[in-house]
């Protein structure tokens, strides 16, 4: 078993309409598991969301452990699939993190429900709640690996920047993607740029460094 295994989704059925029904339940899961929390969450309420027999959910699921850690794997997919989209064609690391950012937050909006269950999962799956995070910083660290090698940011400390961008873009998505989601993302974004490119000194004091 490899170290990511706990967020491998479950198989997808062969069929149209077999891959229309898992995610439906997934997303009633979404709901359910986001409404309610893990523990007072029910299969019964997710397939009356999904409006899905009871004994339809186990041809896909074992049960609610196993689609809350599929939510969970899907959640990592989709949201990094969603950055991967908007920073496909960014001249350079630091606009690819202007976008990456936007994208995220506008995300969290759509997705209100992500910070909770990914919040349980901390107790209800620690190990997919880990790799949750580690499938990003793995990506984010060969992303900065790579932008240093093109000359676009400074050299050394990848692993060490990929967890303090994650760990910033992760409560600014919760303060500008939930508390606050008036204020345009794009703003937002466009702000933590210039700091993700001129630190806390900004640019005049790194100039006369």
């Amino acid at each position: 078993m490899n170290q990511y295994s706990c967020l491998t989704l479950p198989k997808a059925p062969r069929t149209a309409r077999g891959r229309k029904t898992q995610a439906k339940l997934l997303d009633a899961a979404e709901v359910e598991f986001g409404e309610r929390g893990f523990h007072d969450a029910s299969i019964a309420g997710i397939t009356a969301r999904a409006d899905v027999a009871l004994g339809t959910f186990y041809v896909y699921f074992e049960g609610k452990e196993a689609i809350f850690r599929a939510l969970v794997a899907h959640f990592s997919r989709l949201t990094r699939s969603v950055i991967a989209e908007r920073i496909v064609g960014a001249p350079d690391r630091v606009t690819a993190e202007r976008l990456g950012l936007e994208a995220f937050i506008e995300h969290a909006r759509a997705h209100p429900h992500i910070y909770r269950i990914i919040g349980e999962a901390q107790f209800v799956a620690p190990d997919a709640y880990q790799a949750y995070y580690q499938t990003f910083a793995d990506a984010y660290e060969t992303g900065l690996k790579a932008a240093s090698a093109r000359g676009d940011i400074r050299e050394g400390h990848a692993e060490e920047l990929a967890w303090a961008l994650i760990g910033m873009n992760v409560f600014l998505g919760q303060r500008y993607g939930l508390w606050n989601p008036d204020k345009p993302a794009a703003d937002v974004a466009a702000a933590i740029s210039e700091f993700v490119a001129y630190g806390l000194k900004g640019q005049r004091d790194r100039s006369q460094a």
